[in-house]
């Protein structure tokens, strides 16, 4: 079994089924002229990073935001100030013609939001700063002090309610894993749980006052963490009687170009594929308007979903969607078990191909020296197809032919074949290692009985389903029904599409099974592509192979490289924060597996750097605080200093390594 837990496993409601496409029905949220849930379309929506007091600044940007296809427009109100020039920003676009809602994004500040509440369609709340506290201390709380807290919350939230239930503003009570406050970490630890119960104090609060304008998000850094409290919040709502509430998804600080990408996408789109999510906003390290198509591919995926090929409905699904139990698979060559999962690269489509083709599966021959190096995304198998690589592969490269070519090859013992299963009978198998593939239909008709004995074949397993997560996801539950421990590598192969819905779908698709616990490895691959050349293919091989990488360490599953927690930017920045990534990127990105918080200003940090190594803060004009964790380590450090400063930290930590030259 996935799990131990029985109980939990018929009461998994977070979805309306695990194997038909079905939105979540919800209650209507008003929100201006644009509604949210029930019957409505997803949403899409953006925030503004210009400072809230250039009001002309900000309206050009909810301009470009709106023309993008921003339905809502979010705005920072940290202060009263800012609250009140809402109102000057609202009439300028009104004026203009533009009545897109506007929402007030509030921390730390009732009297802010109780201000922006009279002026916007909604405001958003956070829990764990509104009116609680995180200072990183740890508290022992008795049930008396506690439920005093919960006084002081509830006279605080009371006043904001009143007044959203008297102007008709909708309400966001929106969670962050890391800006739980000292109370609930105190209580429920840095969990799902934590995130969940964080708010709903805050919404028994709001249904005790009979407001239930409210929409709710459970927003992480952390994709497995994000994926389980949304799952565990509408568990609980339906457990404890709340309405079903509409659903806000966002990855915070997802970051930047395809990494941004590829994260949000693992985040949000798994959710999507179960059917829940009501509005979509992805956060990306760049000019808002850029995050709105990137939203509106992942939600416009679901436009015609339902109706897809039927998959075997299942009650009892063998796993738990509340947290992380990697699937146990036994151990064949340096794959499964205890191992990282592995990516195989399908070169096939290279004809005649020669050493420097091989750069675009991440391996580099160097002439002058004769030797391989390889960069983070250097990639574990090559699939070559019916065309074997004409020369010795780097040190630790290994190469897959089919079996029709392997079964003559004269090197049997440095290739391994890749097999249909309906082969498997009459194959002459590798003594160490063998693919055997499959479609998630063929998984019903298998005799896993016979099959589960042999210790040297890896299963590729594959579908058509349109709804592709949830069937490959099936035929999980089917092999851990029949007790095999092989180890699974999960390929999809993609029709023709741009390189950003590549990113985003196969991100989704796979990146979902991750979380879940299933998957040994990703295979990336080609269905009725056209090109032909060599210099046609490798930018489509590249693109597969580091998307490949990117949704392992968007999935938290194998770290490969440097990861950058950096938010999208806000009227609150006190830098540059696209320049600044930039600029630290450059100096950091061959640290393997570090993990760097760049956030603009202490709203989105430390709390928002959640399970970063070291952060870089925005703390004043020109000033920037540096961490280690969630401890300070300098304070009002000059941002012209910063960078050499925060690299030094990394330094005496004994993470720092100088930078391999590799040529390129």
């Amino acid at each position: 079994m996935h799990t131990a837990d029985a109980a939990l496993l018929s009461k998994i409601n977070f979805c309306n089924s695990l194997t038909s496409y079905s939105r979540r029905k919800t209650i209507e949220v008003t929100i201006g002229d644009t509604p949210m849930g029930a019957h409505h379309p997803i949403r899409v929506q953006s925030m503004t990073t210009i400072d809230t007091m250039d009001t002309m600044g900000s309206v050009e940007q909810s301009i470009r935001m709106i023309e993008a296809g921003c339905e809502y427009v979010r705005i920072t109100a940290p202060s009263v100030k800012e609250a009140q020039n809402l109102e000057a920003i609202k009439k300028e676009l009104v004026k203009r013609g533009y009545n897109t809602p506007l929402v007030a994004d509030i921390h730390f500040t009732p009297n802010a939001a109780e201000l922006a509440a009279r002026i916007v369609e909604k405001v958003r709340v956070n829990p764990g700063n509104y009116a609680d506290k995180k200072k990183f201390e740890v508290f022992e709380y008795t049930d008396d002090a506690y439920q005093q807290e919960l006084e002081r919350i509830r006279e605080k939230f009371i006043p904001l309610v009143k007044i959203c239930k008297e102007y008709g503003t909708a309400m966001r009570i929106g969670t962050n894993h890391g800006s739980l406050s000292d109370r609930i970490m105190s209580r429920y630890g840095d969990t799902p749980l934590g995130m969940v119960e964080s708010a709903l104090e805050f919404l028994r609060i709001a249904e005790e006052l009979n407001y239930y304008n409210i929409v709710l998000s459970m927003k992480s850094s952390n994709t497995q963490v994000m994926v389980q409290a949304y799952r565990l919040l509408v568990k609980m709502l339906d457990d404890e009687g709340f309405k079903p509430y509409p659903l806000h998804l966002g990855v915070t600080e997802a970051g930047e170009a395809e990494d941004g990408r590829i994260k949000s996408a693992v985040g949000i789109g798994t959710l999507l594929e179960d059917g829940l999510g009501d509005t979509v906003r992805v956060s990306l390290t760049e000019e808002p308007e850029l995050e709105l198509p990137v939203a509106s591919a992942l939600v416009e995926r679901y436009d015609h979903r339902a109706g897809h090929k039927n998959i075997v409905p299942v009650e009892n699904p063998p796993y738990s969607p509340f947290e992380y139990t990697k699937r146990h698979s036994q151990e064949v060559s340096n794959i499964g078990g205890d191992n990282v999962p592995r990516v195989i690269t399908d070169i096939s489509r290279l004809q005649n191909p020669e050493y420097p083709d091989l750069k675009v599966a991440g391996h580099f021959y160097l002439p002058e020296p004769d030797k391989w190096r390889m960069n983070d995304y250097g990639t574990d198998y090559v699939y070559s197809g019916s065309t074997p690589v004409p020369f010795m592969l780097p040190n630790g490269l290994r190469e897959i032919i089919d079996y029709a070519v392997w079964v003559n090859y004269a090197d049997q013992k440095n290739t391994y074949p890749l097999i249909d299963i309906s082969d498997l009978n009459i194959a002459k198998l590798h003594p160490d290692l063998n693919f055997v593939q499959l479609s998630d239909e063929e998984a019903f008709d298998t005799d896993w009985k016979t099959l589960a004995s042999r210790k040297n074949i890896v299963l590729i397993v594959k579908t058509n389903n349109a709804h592709a997560y949830p069937a490959l996801r099936r035929m999980f539950f089917v092999l851990e029904d029949a007790g095999v421990k092989l180890p699974v590598i999960i390929r999809r192969d993609f029709e023709p599409i741009s390189d950003d819905k590549l990113m985003l779908f196969a991100s989704t698709d796979v990146g979902g099974l991750l979380i879940d616990g299933y998957g040994d490895g990703i295979m990336l691959g080609w269905a009725n592509q056209t090109l032909e050349g060599n210099e046609a293919v490798k930018p489509q091989i590249k693109l597969y192979n580091d998307t490949s990488f990117g949704i392992l360490q968007a999935a938290r599953t194998r770290m490969s490289k440097t990861e950058y927690i950096s938010c999208p930017s806000c009227g609150r920045t006190l830098f540059d924060l696209q320049e600044t990534t930039a600029m630290i990127r450059k100096r950091t990105d061959h640290l393997k597996g570090v993990k760097i918080g760049i956030m603009g200003c202490i709203v989105n940090g430390p709390g928002e750097m959640a399970d970063a190594d070291y952060g870089y803060v925005g703390s004043g004009k020109g000033k920037i605080t540096l961490y280690k964790g969630k401890e300070v380590v300098k304070r009002s450090v000059a941002s012209a200093k910063a960078v050499d400063e925060l690299i030094e930290i990394i330094r005496e930590d004994g993470r720092w390594t100088d930078p391999e030259k590799v040529e390129a």
